[in-house]
């Protein structure tokens, strides 16, 4: 065995100074923690040495140039590299405005961290000899410069995906983009509420991807701590810096013979300064606004409840998304009645089965890297 990279991986920092703080009751994120608990984060990164660190979207609270520029003079202090690709919070329109970035000036803002081509906002890096980054710009815009409901990859990034991947068919090559492009919930894709997290055109990235011998994805967007899997292909989404349970992860990849395997620990941020008790405060926080969330998904489909039922259920499930965020959940709520509870229960951390298979936050992977075979991208 041989180690061949450690590094770190932080999602959905949406970093915000005390001045631009959106004050709104039914927020979801605990932006007040962001910079603290980044803080935390680097120290520890500093302590236990790493290669480099992946930062996959929503970087910011929204788009605030002066937010983005204090991340980048923070990330410039680093004595290890690191690789960011924008999320739907970095580049909120197109164009950008006066307190805002547009995407051009994202890429131009961020080229010491992952961009070569000032004029695409995509990118390929080598991070050691054999291994590879291929950073995605998952955000898509109409045509008056408004941001789409979905992530989306246009013809043009997906065409430059193709000469890159031809490339690299002797090599281990990691990609990271903001959206999902794997379903890390039950019906996900079929979902109006889970198609906001992921690339709508998933299976045009995803065939390139498997044809192309590419075994590892790294995403954020959801705010869960998950590991997905489809033909040899896993994405492995990374839940947010500011909302419960606040995780961080730490991996480690090392070559057996011929084969890979990736070694996955996460960290969560326990306390920072005025929010001692952090992960009890953030669960409960996350609790106290789920309501309006769960209605909606009770009375979606397939259960299609009525207002005044799925309200009754509501309330029980008030912890439902803080067990979904934190990973490896295994649900049971007797209480439920029996259609309401089976469907509960498709959300837990188990196999087609039922048995348990707890891999979202301490894992090891075994990838599939056959390499040689000439590379056809399956369009």
């Amino acid at each position: 065995m041989a180690i061949l990279a450690r590094f770190a991986v932080v999602s959905d920092l949406h970093i915000a100074l005390p001045h631009t703080i959106w004050d709104s009751p039914s927020r979801f994120h605990l932006v007040e923690v962001s910079i603290p608990a980044l803080e935390q984060i680097l120290d520890h990164l500093e302590q236990v040495g790493i290669d480099f660190l992946l930062l996959p979207g929503d970087l910011v609270q929204h788009g605030e140039r002066e937010n983005h520029e204090w991340l980048i003079q923070r990330l410039g202090q680093l004595p290890f590299p690191v690789y960011v690709v924008p999320g739907n919070h970095d580049v909120v329109r197109r164009d950008g405005c006066d307190r805002t970035v547009s995407i051009d000036e994202f890429v131009h803002l961020y080229q010491a961290f992952g961009y070569t081509n000032p004029q695409q906002p995509y990118y390929h890096h080598q991070l050691k000899p054999g291994l590879h980054l291929i950073g995605l710009n998952s955000n898509g815009f109409d045509p008056n410069g408004e941001p789409l409901y979905t992530g989306c990859l246009d013809p043009a990034q997906l065409e430059w995906l193709d000469d890159q991947l031809a490339g690299l068919r002797d090599q281990l090559t990691l990609v990271m983009l903001h959206h999902n492009a794997l379903e890390h919930l039950p019906r996900q894709s079929g979902s109006r509420m889970g198609q906001r997290y992921m690339v709508n055109n998933a299976p045009e990235l995803t065939r390139r991807l498997q044809a192309a011998n590419v075994p590892l994805m790294f995403t954020g967007h959801l705010h869960v701590q998950d590991v997905a899997q489809a033909d040899g292909l896993y994405e492995i989404t990374t839940g947010s810096l500011v909302s419960y349970p606040h995780p961080y992860r730490l991996c480690e990849l090392t070559t057996h013979g011929s084969d890979y395997r990736l070694d996955i620990t996460s960290q969560r941020i326990e306390a920072v300064p005025d929010w001692p008790t952090l992960q009890a405060t953030s669960q409960k926080w996350m609790g106290d606004r789920s309501f309006p969330f769960m209605m909606k998904l009770l009375t979606s489909r397939p259960l299609h409840l009525e207002p005044t039922e799925a309200e009754q259920y509501a309330h029980i499930l008030r912890n439902f998304w803080a067990g979904i965020a934190g990973g490896d959940a295994l649900f049971d709520f007797p209480e439920l009645p029996p259609q309401v509870q089976r469907y509960i229960q498709t959300f837990s951390a188990t196999t087609p089965d039922g048995t348990p298979q707890c891999i979202d936050n301490n894992t090891s992977l075994w990838l599939q890297t056959a390499v040689g075979d000439e590379y056809v991208p399956k369009k």
